[in-house]
């Protein structure tokens, strides 16, 4: 199947593609995209080692490098039947062209989803078309024999002359919207541009030197379209078609939504052979994850997450004070208070300053060469506590690393495949439902004497500690360290008397 000419044919549309040029020339293209497919386009274009130069290429970006791991550890690649740790055998078991797409997607994704353009209309624009990339990828997955990375950058782009126009033309586009309601704005713009939105997108395709594929999969498709020798361009191009009005239907996340995604997915059935049920559900999925992960779209509630990071701002403002506070009653105490004393109240401050799942004070003991948990809190806390205890001989653990480092360690990932080696036995038989921990070691007369655990299970989402937490933790470490030393030095003056 030919794809339409994306040449413009007139005077006007020529003037509209010289302006929207300049305005890229001076603004910069769509934010940081351009340069990322550019390396990606050479990796998947080289003729020599092309499989080394496409690894290079995704492991320069380390955020890039997790997600194409992870997406080439999901279900969709199942029937591998293999864990993928490296890049290098991501590209070797799904090839360079299908890594090469996901790098595409994902990119692309990552960098609409963190622009802030100067108009809302423009950042509405690209969450649609991000919505559509997710829908595409879980139609794409529910299939057997399609790509779902090709299939995640078709449906973005699909939307990609609305974008352009939205970002850089608002003034066109506020006059389109004038003319025609929202979501028609195709319809008006022949008339303000001098070409379609769909000729506009190819247009900047071919311009960022884009596969002819993908182009190819841009072209608006009707449901009637089935004929002999539709290919897989075409039917990329229809999932684009399907994905991107399903995107404009979902938005809103109401009633009529609902009855227009239900009526795609009965037209659209039989031209991408998945069952209207199939579509469904797909869509479903694709809109859970849109909930979750966009910022302003209504089906992602704004409103209610800009309420819980208000509320989760003061939760964090309440814990700082509470962790000030103890370390303020800690001083008020000074010389009266055991180091026993000194660092029970340091766990309770911290277990309720930072709100931890459980905690954990550990002592060394010399004489027997083994940390021992001696205080606990949280839910369980007191059943687990006959079997956390290590030898104090050094191991290559987190714990050892801590207490030899005389540092506060917070680790944000405990489950990361990658830390698995670093992480005890002792830990991985009790603690190992945490999300997340932070060690803070307690060392007088620069050797270890214990220190406090603190853990964060799954019902945290996420966890990070600001600068401020940890000035914080070290100010209550240092107060039971100095109580510590004190101690040591009267223990000494009486061995002596």
């Amino acid at each position: 199947m030919t794809t339409p000419a994306a040449n413009p044919v007139s005077h006007q549309a020529d003037a509209t593609l010289s302006l929207l040029w300049e305005r890229t020339r001076r603004q910069g293209d769509m934010p940081g995209f351009t340069k990322a497919i550019t390396a990606i386009l050479a990796s998947m274009r080289g003729e020599d080692e092309r499989e080394f130069s496409m690894t290079q290429t995704v492991l320069s970006d380390p955020v890039l490098t997790q997600k194409v791991l992870r997406l080439a550890n999901s279900g969709m690649y199942s029937a591998f039947g293999q864990r993928i740790n490296t890049v290098s055998k991501a590209v070797l078991v799904l090839g360079t062209e299908a890594i090469g797409h996901l790098a595409l997607g994902l990119k692309l994704i990552e960098e609409l989803a963190r622009s802030t353009p100067d108009t809302e209309t423009a950042h509405i624009e690209m969450e649609k078309a991000v919505l559509a990339g997710m829908v595409a990828q879980q139609v794409a997955a529910s299939t057997v024999s399609r790509d779902p990375e090709e299939a995640v950058v078709c449906s973005i782009l699909h939307s990609l002359g609305r974008m352009m126009v939205a970002f850089y033309l608002p003034e066109r586009w506020a006059r389109m919207r004038e003319t025609a309601d929202a979501g028609c704005e195709e319809t008006a713009a022949n008339a303000h541009l001098g070409l379609s939105l769909e000729a506009l997108g190819r247009a900047t395709a071919q311009r960022w030197g884009l596969p002819r594929n993908l182009v190819a999969g841009m072209r608006r498709v009707e449901p009637s379209e089935r004929f002999d020798g539709f290919g897989h361009e075409d039917w990329l191009a229809a999932l684009g078609t399907m994905s991107t009005q399903a995107a404009q239907a979902l938005w809103h996340d109401d009633e009529s939504g609902a009855e227009r995604v239900a009526e795609l997915a009965a037209s659209f059935s039989p031209l991408l052979g998945v069952e209207p049920s199939s579509l469904l559900e797909a869509i479903g999925k694709a809109r859970l994850i849109a909930a979750s992960d966009l910022s302003i779209a209504p089906l992602a509630k704004p409103a209610e997450k800009r309420a819980e990071q208000v509320a989760a701002t003061r939760k964090r403002q309440a814990g700082n004070k509470v962790l000030m506070s103890g370390a303020a009653d800690m001083r008020d105490t000074g010389a009266a208070a055991t180091p026993g004393q000194m660092m029970s109240m340091a766990l309770e401050t911290m277990h309720e300053g930072l709100s931890f799942t459980r905690s954990f004070a550990f002592l060394r003991n010399r004489r027997d060469g083994k940390y021992t948990a001696r205080l606990g809190m949280g839910e369980g806390s007191k059943a687990l506590m006959p079997k956390l205890t290590f030898d104090d001989a050094y191991e290559p653990d987190v714990f050892h690393a801590a207490l030899g480092s005389d540092r506060v360690i917070f680790i944000e990932n405990a489950h990361d495949t990658r830390f698995a080696s670093k992480l005890p036995g002792w830990w991985k038989d009790s603690l190992a439902d945490a999300r997340c921990f932070v060690l803070v070691p307690l060392c007088a007369h620069g050797q270890p004497a214990g220190f406090i655990y603190g853990e964060w299970n799954n019902s945290f989402p996420s966890v990070a500690l600001s600068q401020t937490e940890f000035s914080l933790l070290n100010d209550l470490r240092g107060l039971i360290v100095r109580t510590v030393e004190r101690r040591h030095q009267m223990e000494a003056v009486a061995a002596r008397a």
